[in-house]
């Protein structure tokens, strides 16, 4: 079962998988795919283990997802964008490598039998892109997310915190 879950930044996403998650499985993992990019970040990414108690298996894994084996487990896979900016920079911003690359491995890891909750940001929803790489960004982001949508067997839009089922 893949639930693919979207919204704005602070739109309620993570809380809301999370809770998805703890519902189907008393012990659920947590894939975290950023880089580290700067000390803010850093600060980020403690600010969100500390939110995850005792139940969480914590996996952290930038890019190649598939060589993780989790079947039968249910997995928040948090989040496409951050994972796809590995992708896109490792590419030298070849947005069309970095689409090929992502869509191909995520394809191997969808493949196992499992729970996969996973987490996007809508970018294309906000400001237009001041440079030639955010906008390249953008398209490749939304590229992605509607490759993720078509083969969710469900999906949820969170607004302000509300979640809004959209498939």
């Amino acid at each position: 079962m893949i639930h693919y879950i979207s919204g704005g930044q602070r739109s309620g996403k993570t809380k809301f998988a999370m809770q998805t998650a703890s519902q189907l499985s008393p012990n659920p993992v947590y894939l975290a795919t950023s880089r580290i990019w700067d000390t803010e970040h850093q600060a980020r990414i403690a600010l969100h283990k500390q939110e995850r108690d005792h139940q969480w298996e914590n996996i952290e894994e930038e890019k190649e997802v598939s060589k993780l084996s989790l079947p039968n487990r249910t997995v928040v896979f948090d989040c496409v964008t951050l994972w796809l900016t590995n992708f896109f920079t490792d590419a030298h911003y070849n947005i069309d490598m970095a689409l090929k690359e992502a869509k191909a491995e995520f394809d191997l890891f969808a493949a196992q039998e499992f729970n996969l909750i996973i987490i996007s940001n809508e970018i294309g929803m906000g400001v237009h892109a001041d440079t030639e790489m955010g906008r390249k960004f953008v398209d490749l982001q939304g590229w992605m997310n509607q490759y993720i949508a078509q083969k969710a067997d469900k999906a949820t839009l969170m607004i302000s915190g509300l979640p809004v089922t959209i498939k």
